[in-house]
């Protein structure tokens, strides 16, 4: 029987309602934690965690969730949420894997939980098994090339070239070390699940920015950091108090 939940999403309004579907499916079930980051996913699952059942949005703040599992081991069953990625998906359907695909409605939900209740200890192990595949395969295999759209062509851009990746108004865009600006026909959190963790960093909701492409920082209020970049930004690039010690290990 599933009476503790640990939930790991960045979005608040997307884990609360989490929450409230699990309390009307399973109105004596604890949520252990809910977590926000991979740091702060990481640090958690570090310890001896009790739990029936781990929520996970492939997508965080800080980077792709999969970075969680080249930390630490979790044994625990995990039920996969996602925005809507081909790729992802594609992932899921080959290993199947649980993932709840948003937005989902309760009764998406009680399936996922009622399919997790029918495994047996030997295909939750296979599950664990498939994960850890994917998990192995989503980090060496790194975008190493974007097709984008300029005028009438289609080019081709070299993640090398890339200075940052920037959203507004829905609309994503990259801009090369040369100041050359394109549409990226993919979300930023796409893009952070699919770029070398080495050589980019998801500095917040609006940047993704690349390692050659930071050329100073200057402490901010509130214990935050401002990027300066070689090139001109559309606005500041703020890293928030809570993300400075993850950035400054990505800069080292």
């Amino acid at each position: 029987m599933i009476k503790r939940v640990v939930i790991v999403e960045d979005e608040t309004a997307a884990a609360v309602n989490l929450r409230s579907m699990l309390n009307n499916i399973l109105p004596e079930m604890e949520v252990v934690s809910v977590l926000e980051s991979v740091e702060e996913a990481v640090e958690f699952f570090s310890g001896d965690v009790d739990a029936d059942v781990v929520f996970m949005d492939i997508h965080l703040a800080d980077g792709d969730s999969f970075r969680i599992f080249q930390s630490v081991d979790i044994t625990i069953p995990i039920i996969f949420t996602t925005a809507y990625d081909q790729y992802a998906l594609e992932a899921f359907k080959v290993n199947s894997i649980d993932y709840l695909l948003k937005p989902f409605k309760e009764e998406d939900l009680q399936r996922a939980l009622d399919k997790l209740q029918r495994l047996t200890a030997t295909e939750r192990d296979g599950n664990r098994e498939r994960v850890a595949k994917m998990v192995a395969s989503s980090t060496t295999e790194n975008l190493q090339t974007l097709l984008v759209r300029y005028k009438d062509k289609i080019v081709p851009v070299s993640m090398d070239d890339v200075a940052f990746f920037y959203t507004f108004a829905e609309r994503v865009t990259l801009t090369t070390l040369e100041g050359t600006t394109y549409p990226v026909d993919k979300t930023l959190e796409a893009l952070a699940s699919q770029l070398s963790s080495e050589k980019f960093f998801r500095a917040n909701r609006q940047f993704i920015v690349s390692r050659k492409a930071v050329k100073d920082i200057v402490v901010w209020f509130g214990s935050r950091l401002a990027l300066n970049l070689s090139i001109e930004t559309p606005e500041r690039i703020i890293i928030s108090k809570a993300r400075v010690p993850e950035f400054k290990r990505w800069l080292q």
